[in-house]
């Protein structure tokens, strides 16, 4: 049996050389031979031995192939081997002043005189030699499994799992090779570590010292030793795969060398790995008695969503974002591509582009921050797809995290305090608000959660921090996350008869930290109504939604779009200083005058135009932001609180033509003029949340009244009385 076994080695380890030297890539290149070159010159220290390489290549060995995706850990070990013996010489030179060159030319000058190759133990493991990593990469096509899909049938196996990493430890030293020194003979001594334990040895095990009858003290050489990087996180299943009523199950990963330091808390990965089993030590093993735990030792790292600075473009979306970027109507058209199959919700969907693109963080001199992230609460009946606009925002985002208020806590949100199994030092693991960093948090149910879990937001919201002190630990998370709530009026509907802030029922303190509080009711419109229904129905017949005259955008396309945007930091030039100033002090004095107790309009207020502006601005691949931009930024802050004033409007008895009439007749009286254009009668109406086809309406019936004149191609109006 150990014959057969040996061939069977020596079988399997041709066949990895003979794979190793002779597959090339598409263009004929020698694709291993290049990176083995590469290794021998430093220039990189991991070898990937890709699976996809092995069906690929002419001489396949279906068993071989067979056996390398079911023992991937013995394979490891036989690539290993294959390449020490066809590793290259080195082309290039490259300084020789690390102590592991140093320690290897002293051992093959010296070592070889004074070893008695009869010891085991004094025979130089091959590991130590190495420096480069061996890993076997999955294949790239085909699902990859949750955390609950793998079973005991895939211990040592090679398996792709998907998850969000919730938990990361810091990057330790494992020990690899364990290098002794004999006081008595001087030998140099090796022990090979494959557990997580082992036992140091304390006797001379060489020849000399047992013939001597002299137990030679062994002396551990740390310098001569070889440490492998390594850490452990924790992979959790994604929320769409955990069964209802089920809780999200876990597994360790263990990640060594090359792949330590790639993945955070909140990264959405798929990885693959070996899958096996990991028997508990000490204490635990007398109290767990036959069960052991498994873990995945990783082999390869994919990030599901890259964050938007890490996106690199291809050259076919390169190309469809050139063509975007000409179309005059990207605005439009990118905001009607969120979450096509709802109904309506325009600008509120422009609102939602605005918050994925945000604006820059600014940082001064003195070091203070202004954050640039948008925050966005939608406040509104039941039945109007608040959490299905919510749900497809986190969808388009690269990093996103979504929860609700009832089941979130404010531990939940900001950050833990626990024990870390391995080290047993208190470790934080980082809240829904934390693992959104540099991403976004949509938090449904907002009215939901207890005000003192709510408070933890505060801090999030303005500062972008979340300062933890616990446990005797003090320290300060970033938490660069745009906020996006979504919650109902106090009574669940809106009550018409109660004021604004009855209805609202959320703190100032909070209400001011939001750029853009939208309420959206949901209204008896008997043309409205029969539209939504036609809608979906169409939605529920075809399982996609209506035309809307061009093609929506995929979510991979916007992602691509956003970040390319998002590389762009636009301007405030100065001429447009005064105009925001003016149009900020005007929203001032129109909450003055109204007495409203539901608009808390602050300095956070002008901030958030310019927020919004920016982010506009930076939607047209623009360096400076533009009147229009404003103009635009403006009319969403006025639309926003559109409920709110057509209540008002009702009470005040006056009808859409007349209201927008008395607007058209104020600000002529304002300005000065007899003529106005249409393009400026259209952006003073919308900003009262009123539409084009009600301001046609009304030039047609007051033209036919005589007051003014209308230009029958511009459309532009001449007053005929001033």
């Amino acid at each position: 049996m150990a014959a057969l076994k040996s061939v069977d080695f020596a079988v399997d380890k041709a066949l990895a050389k003979d794979f190793l030297n002779n597959f090339a890539d598409a263009l004929g290149e020698p694709k291993y031979l290049n990176i083995l070159q590469d290794v021998a010159n430093r220039k990189r220290r991991a070898i990937h031995i890709e699976l996809d390489d092995l069906v690929d290549y002419k001489d396949l060995d279906e068993a071989f192939l067979q056996r390398v995706t079911e023992n991937t850990r013995r394979y490891i070990n036989i690539f290993a081997e294959a390449i020490d013996e066809l590793m290259p010489e080195p082309t290039e030179v490259f300084p020789v002043d690390e102590d592991r060159d140093i320690l290897m030319t002293q051992r093959v000058d010296d070592g070889m005189d004074n070893v008695d190759n009869s010891d085991p133990l004094q025979k130089m493991p091959s590991e130590i030699r190495r420096f480069f990593e061996v890993y076997i990469k999955a294949f790239s096509k085909g699902t990859p499994f949750t955390v609950r899909q793998v079973r005991a049938s895939h211990i040592g196996q090679l398996v792709k799992i998907s998850g969000i990493v919730t938990r990361c430890s810091d990057v330790k030293p494992l020990m690899q090779v364990a290098v002794y020194t004999c006081e008595d003979c001087g030998f140099e001594i090796y022990q090979e570590v494959t557990a997580r334990v082992f036992m140091p040895l304390f006797e001379c095990p060489s020849n000399r010292c047992k013939i001597n009858k002299a137990k030679g003290n062994l002396i551990l050489q740390l310098r001569a030793s070889k440490f492998l990087k390594f850490q452990e996180a924790r992979i959790q299943e994604l929320a769409e795969h955990v069964p209802k009523g089920h809780i999200p199950r876990s597994l360790t990963v263990h990640l060594r060398g090359e792949l330590t330091r790639k993945v955070v808390p909140g990264d959405v990965v798929e990885l693959s790995g070996i899958f096996l089993p990991i028997p508990y030590s000490g204490f635990r093993a007398l109290r767990a008695g036959l069960v052991a735990d498994t873990y995945l030792e990783a082999m390869s790292i994919t990030h599901f969503k890259k964050k938007y600075e890490d996106y690199e473009l291809k050259a076919d979306e390169q190309e469809q974002i050139e063509r975007l970027a000409e179309d005059g109507d990207i605005y439009n058209k990118l905001a009607r591509s969120l979450a096509p199959e709802i109904f309506g919700h325009e600008d509120v969907k422009k609102a939602l582009l605005l918050l994925l693109v945000g604006a820059p963080h600014r940082k001064l001199s003195d070091g203070m921050k202004i954050r640039g992230d948008l925050h966005i609460c939608l406040m509104g009946d039941p039945g109007v797809a608040k959490s299905q606009l919510l749900k497809h925002i986190i969808n388009v985002a690269p990093r996103g995290v979504y929860t609700t208020g009832r089941g979130s806590s404010g531990v939940g949100l900001t950050a833990a305090v626990q024990k870390d199994p391995i080290t047993n030092e208190m470790v934080l693991e980082g809240g829904a608000l934390v693992l959104a960093d540099m991403g976004i948090c949509a938090i449904d149910e907002f009215d939901k959660m207890e005000e003192s879990d709510r408070t933890a937001i505060h801090e999030v919201m303005e500062q972008q921090t979340v300062s933890i002190a616990k446990a005797g630990i003090t320290t300060s998370l970033n938490a660069r996350t745009a906020v996006l709530a979504a919650a109902n009026p106090a009574w669940g509907r809106y009550d018409l008869r109660r004021t604004p802030a009855e209805n609202i029922n959320l703190p100032p303190a909070l209400l001011s930290r939001f750029d853009l509080l939208w309420l959206i009711l949901d209204r008896a419109d008997m043309d409205n109504d029969l539209e939504m229904a036609r809608h979906v129905v169409y939605v529920h017949q075809n399982l996609e939604s209506p035309s809307l005259g061009f093609t929506p955008l995929e979510p991979s396309v916007l992602r691509a779009y956003i970040s390319t945007a998002r590389r762009i930091a636009p301007s405030v030039p100065r001429e447009l200083e005064e105009y925001i100033a003016t149009a900020y002090s005007s929203i001032r004095q129109d909450e003055a005058k109204s007495n409203a107790p539901h608009s808390y309009t602050t300095v956070r207020t002008l901030l958030s135009i310019l927020r919004i502006s920016i982010a506009l601005a930076r939607l047209r691949f623009s360096e400076t932001v533009a009147q229009s931009d404003v103009d635009e930024a403006l009319r969403l802050m006025q639309m926003s609180k559109f409920s709110l004033y057509s209540d008002d409007r009702q009470k005040s008895g006056l009808d859409a033509i007349s209201d927008i009439y008395s607007v058209l007749r104020d600000e002529v009286a304002r300005t000065n003029t007899m003529d106005v254009s249409y393009a400026c009668a259209l952006n003073w109406i919308s900003r009262k949340g009123y539409s084009e086809g009600q301001l046609k309406e009304c030039l047609e019936e007051y033209a036919a009244l005589n007051v003014w004149q209308i230009h029958p191609n511009t459309f532009d109006i001449h007053f005929i009385d001033a």
